[in-house]
């Protein structure tokens, strides 16, 4: 029987997570032998933006000064929104020469989630391509992968991971790997979806904290699925606040059999002819306020 794996998708949404949270990861990934994929948001900074998360009632989870700290909150409303792409090419390049993969988010996270759901097909491939060639600018090769920021996508921005080359996106949440299908149409570039909860929809809920989430989630990740797990981080909490935590994730995971490695891994390792087809739809998910695009039931096709 092969060593399940377990993915490690890194969101690095802000400048302090890259300038302070990503080098921290990778110094602990390191330290536990472990792979992981950093997905960077590379346009402004514009996080002063972000509303007050929305929590479902009686769920307490980590505050947007916890979670960004003063400055950051600052960005986009009361100073301007620093580009992250200019201010940190060395930290990428660092990730990248590491051994890490890397790949992008949307190019402004803040105002994707703030706009995509109206936003006309021209904006979407701007925003896109603005970061694809910000990340092929810094190191001079394509991004091979992308992970929409907020799990929030469309028809549109799928079909764009498809044209852009990237081999796989990981934009949705679900139970294993697939093709994507939305309204009816097949896009050919395989999701990996999130198949593990957020520390933030952990934290606050069913008397979860801070300090018991990871033994939470090892209890979840006890029996490991055929297809293995992904979890996503985030640079601005387990990079930070949830540092400790995240390196009890990593020693767990290992104790518990699996091999930690980047999303590509788990890619290179699928039969793609093989994935199923499965609708692409908007759903809840515990702990979160809102609807995620995620993976649907299996769509038969003529």
């Amino acid at each position: 029987m092969s060593q399940p794996k377990l993915a490690l998708k890194i969101n690095v949404d802000t400048l302090r997570g890259a300038r302070v949270g990503v080098p921290r990861l990778v110094e602990a990934l390191q330290k536990h032998g472990a792979q992981a994929t950093f997905f960077f948001s590379l346009g402004k900074d514009n996080t002063g933006y972000v509303p007050p998360r929305t929590t479902p009632a009686g769920q307490k989870t980590f505050s947007r000064l916890e979670r960004y700290g003063f400055t950051s909150l600052l960005y986009g409303a009361w100073i301007p929104a620093p580009e992250i792409g200019r201010r940190i090419p060395h930290i990428l390049r660092a990730v990248h020469e590491a051994g890490f993969e890397t790949g992008i988010q949307s190019w402004d996270r803040v105002m994707w989630q703030k706009k995509l759901a109206q936003a006309d097909n021209e904006w979407v491939e701007v925003e896109m391509a603005k970061a694809a060639k910000r990340y092929e600018d810094i190191l001079g090769q394509r991004p091979a992968a992308g992970a929409a920021s907020g799990w929030q996508t469309t028809r549109h921005a799928l079909r764009l991971t498809q044209r852009l080359g990237l081999a796989y996106a990981s934009d949705t949440r679900g139970t294993g790997p697939y093709l994507p299908v939305i309204e009816g149409e097949l896009v050919n570039c395989p999701q990996l979806p999130t198949t593990l909860p957020a520390a933030e929809e952990m934290v606050g809920r069913d008397g979860i904290t801070a300090e018991t989430y990871a033994d939470r989630l090892l209890a979840l990740t006890h029996d490991a699925p055929d297809n293995g797990h992904v979890f996503t981080l985030h640079a601005e909490l387990e990079g930070m606040k949830l540092l400790p935590e995240f390196e009890r994730l990593l020693a767990g995971w290992k104790e518990q059999g699996y091999e930690l490695v980047a999303c590509r891994q788990m890619v290179d390792a699928l039969d793609l002819d093989m994935l199923p087809r499965c609708q692409v739809t908007r759903g809840e998910v515990p702990g979160r306020a809102g609807q995620l695009m995620q993976q649907g039931p299996e769509f038969l096709m003529d």
